[in-house]
Parts: C-alpha cells; structure tokens; sequence
C-alpha cells in the first residue's frame, strides 16, 4: 500500500512573509494563487528578477525595514512607521537620524544586551548544575 504524498501550499501572504517581502508589492500572478513548499523553495534558491528588485530596493515589509534601521516593530510604530518602505526612504531616514530612532535603537540595543545576559547566565547555571551533578555521581 504506497499513500500518496499531498503537496504543502501556502497562502501568497504566508510565502511573501517567508521571502521577507511585501506582498503587494509582488506580482498578481504571485499574490492571486497558491504556493507550494517547491515552488517557495525554487523563489528562495534562484529568485526571479521581480524578487531581486523587490529584496534589493523594496517596498519592504515592516519587520524587514526595522532590522534595516536596527529597531523593533513596536519601535516603528511608536516612531509613526506603520507602511513599508523602500530602500531609499529607510536609507534617508537612517541619514536623517531623528531622535526616536536614536533612542529606539538604544532601547533595541539594551534589549539585545540584556537577553545575552541572561542567555549567558543560563549557560553558567546549566553548566554549574552538570558539575553538582557530576559531584554527586562519584
């Protein structure tokens, strides 16, 4: 008895999300019919050129244009951020410097100091946890 293997497909939102694009910005070929896990996979290794253009100059997504600018998307919308950019306009703006964005960064940054921290403290009670563990074997 062989079962037949079903093909996975996705939603056009759901395969964008993946290719880090925005969805309306992509074709209507793309955005109108389903995608299967082949053909996401065959976008990702040899993208087209409309894909190329779009990861190269945009509109990008929100979560793409806050690892652009170093922040995060709570930070976009709290900086007034809330559509996709293009490169240009996140290029300027990281010119422009304005202080939410300095001071979304900062926060960004403490944010990313603080979960190494503690990844790290993690680490050292795992490991002080093995050693005790190994004390008591012997």
């Amino acid at each position: 008895m062989t079962s037949q293997k079903t093909t996975q497909t996705m939603k056009p939102a759901t395969a964008a999300k993946k290719l880090g694009v925005y969805l309306e910005a992509t074709p209507a070929e793309f955005q109108e019919g389903v995608v299967s896990r082949d053909e996401l996979n065959a976008l990702q290794n040899e993208p087209p050129e409309w894909l190329v253009e779009l990861r190269r100059d945009g509109p990008h997504p929100r979560p793409v244009v806050a690892a652009k600018l170093g922040v995060s998307i709570s930070g976009l919308a709290r900086g007034g951020l809330t559509e996709a950019m293009t490169t240009e306009e996140i290029e300027a703006l990281k010119a422009e410097n304005p202080e939410w964005l300095q001071k979304e960064r900062a926060t960004q940054a403490e944010v990313r100091k603080e979960a190494a921290r503690l990844k790290e403290k993690k680490a050292e009670e795992k490991a002080e946890a093995k050693k005790a563990e190994r004390g008591q074997a012997g």
